[in-house]
């Protein structure tokens, strides 16, 4: 996604906030909104071509064969990707079939956001999204906030779009989204005089990392990798690091398996990496608590990580830490 395009994106989001939460949230809050819906309408959207697909295969689970319980691997292989939706409802068709009536909205989204399956559950419970539609359908804003989030004029897939004048909508991206949350997290708490709190390894920095990692072992490298990030935030790193390593055209050109693993401590953007780790149908390994990383039995064949840091309105000398477990600033480790 170039700049334009992002920016474009950026202001897209940035207005639904101030067109349908001005006066129902303070400003600072909006991103409890915003970005759960960002992420929910992009898993929503890919789920869209194979809805029937999975329907289909619901009705013959429960109908057909009388099953108990889902028998998930289907459910996957009809969806296509490692999660799925088994409620009748998408985004799209909520918002169609909508009516004044608020509440019979809200329970029709409680019986969507039900249908997802465990790993999604999980993302809309880190962003306690639930709470949130509680609170829009008792403000009568909840379908003003769909109508904006299924709008054909934006696109928050990894895949090209086109809208109804059959302009191209261009990608978003593993490392597009990363810049588009970071973008938001400045914006909302601009507002609020706060620091952001939130910085995104830049694409440049990520693309110096991976050569300086893995240019000088390319030769070397297992047949099979696990990747391992301990301070993963939404997860580009990883994802840039598979992509170099196994960039048919690259200097690489890794044909084995790569493994990638992750922790992050901040609820929000671990819910962003999982679902773009799902996107790219792989299954996540993603720890989302510190303190349990450091146990020191986690084995990797790489481990990339930069020193933490971060901004304080009174920032006092730097300390070195004595941590034992605290990983380098920057290194491979290979078993």
């Amino acid at each position: 996604m170039n700049h334009q395009s992002h920016n474009k994106l950026v202001s897209f989001i940035w207005s639904i906030a101030d067109d349908c939460l001005r006066d129902v949230y303070v400003r600072g809050k909006y991103r409890d909104v915003i970005l759960p819906m960002v992420v929910l309408r992009r898993l929503d959207a890919l789920l869209e071509t194979s809805k029937e697909a999975v329907m289909e295969e619901v009705r013959f689970q429960q109908g057909d064969i009388n099953f108990t319980e889902f028998y998930v691997e289907a459910l996957v292989d009809a969806s296509g990707y490692v999660f799925y939706n088994t409620s009748v409802w998408t985004l799209q068709r909520l918002h169609a079939t909508a009516t004044n009536n608020q509440q019979l909205l809200e329970a029709n989204f409680k019986t969507y956001l039900d249908g997802f399956s465990p790993n999604v559950k999980e993302i809309i419970d880190k962003f306690n999204l639930r709470s949130q539609i509680r609170h829009m359908a008792g403000k009568d804003v909840l379908l003003d906030v769909l109508e904006k989030f299924t709008s054909p004029y934006i696109n928050l897939t990894p895949e090209v779009k086109l809208d109804p004048e059959g302009r191209k909508l261009p990608p978003l991206t593993n490392l597009g989204m990363g810049y588009v949350f970071e973008e938001l997290i400045r914006k909302f708490n601009e507002e609020n005089n706060e620091e952001a709190g939130e910085h995104f390894t830049p694409r440049e920095v990520i693309d110096l990392m991976t050569h300086l990692v893995f240019e000088p072992i390319k030769d070397s490298l297992p047949p099979v990798m696990t990747i391992y990030d301990p301070a993963c935030g939404s997860g580009g790193m990883l994802t840039e690091s598979q992509n170099f390593i196994k960039d048919e055209e690259g200097q690489i050109r890794a044909t084995g398996d790569v493994y990638l693993f992750g922790k992050e401590i901040n609820d929000e953007t671990y819910a962003i990496c999982k679902s773009d780790m799902m996107i790219k149908e792989t299954t996540p390994e993603t720890s989302k608590t510190a303190r349990r990383s450091r146990r020191t039995s986690f084995r990797a064949a790489s481990l990339i990580s930069c020193c933490p840091i971060r901004p304080t309105a009174n920032p006092g000398p730097a300390k070195r830490s004595t941590s034992r477990t605290e990983p380098p600033s920057l290194t491979h480790v290979f078993r």
